[in-house]
């Protein structure tokens, strides 16, 4: 089976990792610090605070941006369900916005419109969840000026896009967002086995998210109600939880992290080739926004079904019989059971539908083999019945 994604490790991973089981710290050590430097001087951000996963990044990041009880969030429904389910955690109801049909993103314009009937009816979201999907980065410029026009914050799920670039810049600068997630799972751009990271330009935003990935407990005088009772002494300040990333995982991050611009720029060059590979097929291949540069996470096809000479499902099937690991990314978030159960209804967001109806993602990931990448194409080519 040739896997939709997956890791590579390598020598130097290992050894960073075997470094870390030698020395005195598995946990709150000083290689989680330097792994966040090094994110954060690599995209141009002031602070990374680095977490066991991007769900626990995206929780962490809606707590410290105030959301609660009777505020809205407001996100992409062609994503992960952790992208909506924060909002969830937090206490806030969840609404969906369109996706644009080329880039699959988030729509600026379907989320203006539907801005400015929210704000007529009074409901107008506090949060604003951006998803990179595939890598390729959201219009963030606009998705800004909307921002501070109608007053939400905005969070960057770049869970796809770590290496990517925005305007000639890597994303994760937060130049038009509060904060931006990355994600470091075994199938993103690079890997910590499991982690995610928060990164953010603004120093009480930092400090706060800092409390929650560790019980709200501090150390700090500065952050105390009352002076210390001595050396030993800690308080509680907020309501944390477990969040950390552990000493190995950031080991393997840091060591990760120097191959990251040859993953992207390999990733890239493996998607160009589809492109190519696929140009007669009848399918559509990923549109790329002049503004641009994807990390590449994922490429998705998406079937011209009123062409093709089987269905979707058929067409995935075949694929998956011939031993090609392809995937769907992603079932739309509204049409999950437990959304449905809060009146959502699976017309609400038609483009996303439409989406759903024809999209598969091929494999893809940096030491895939030209060879490998021809037996994808000829399985698609047989799975479609394209002589």
């Amino acid at each position: 089976m040739i896997p939709y994604g997956r890791q590579d490790i390598q020598q130097q991973d290992i050894e960073a990792v075997l470094e870390v089981l030698r020395s005195d710290f598995l946990t709150q050590g000083p290689v989680v610090p330097r792994f966040e430097q090094a994110v954060a001087e690599k995209t141009g951000a002031t602070h990374a605070l680095a977490v066991n996963s991007a769900t626990s990044a995206l929780h962490i990041a809606c707590l410290a941006l105030g959301l609660g009880e009777g505020d809205r969030l407001w996100t992409s429904p062609v994503t992960f369900v952790a992208s909506a389910n924060c909002g969830l955690y937090c206490g806030a109801k969840v609404d969906f916005v369109d996706i644009d049909p080329r880039t699959y993103n988030l729509c600026p314009e379907a989320l203006e419109s539907k801005l400015e009937q929210a704000k007529q009816e009074g409901r107008l979201p506090k949060v604003v969840v951006a998803v990179h999907l595939c890598g390729q980065p959201c219009d963030m410029q606009a998705i800004h000026a909307l921002a501070q026009r109608y007053g939400f914050r905005v969070i960057e799920d770049a869970s796809h896009a770590i290496g990517g670039k925005y305007q000639d810049e890597y994303i994760g600068n937060c130049r038009y967002s509060d904060i931006t997630i990355f994600s470091f799972h075994p199938v993103k751009i690079i890997t910590t086995a499991e982690g995610g990271m928060a990164l953010t330009n603004d120093d009480q935003l930092a400090q706060r998210m800092n409390l929650l990935r560790s019980h709200g407990v501090t150390r700090d005088p500065e952050l105390m109600t009352h002076e210390a009772d001595g050396p030993w002494y800690y308080q509680q300040v907020d309501l944390g939880f477990n969040y950390r990333m552990t000493e190995l995982q950031a080991a393997l991050g840091v060591s990760q992290l120097e191959r990251l611009d040859d993953y992207v720029a390999q990733r890239n060059a493996l998607a160009e080739r589809y492109d190519n590979l696929l140009a007669e097929l009848p399918v559509t291949t990923p549109w790329q926004h002049p503004d641009s540069y994807s990390g590449r996470h994922l490429y998705v096809i998406r079937l011209k079904l009123d062409i093709v000479g089987v269905s979707h499902r058929q067409a995935f099937e075949s694929l998956r019989e011939q031993g090609i690991g392809v995937n769907l990314h992603y079932i739309p978030v509204h049409t999950q059971p437990y959304y449905q159960a809060m009146g959502f209804q699976p017309d609400d967001f038609p483009e996303a539908q439409r989406y759903y109806a024809e999209a598969i993602s091929l494999p893809l990931y940096p030491t895939m083999s030209t060879a490998q990448q021809d037996e994808v194409v000829s399985a698609l080519q047989q799975a479609l019945e394209v002589a």
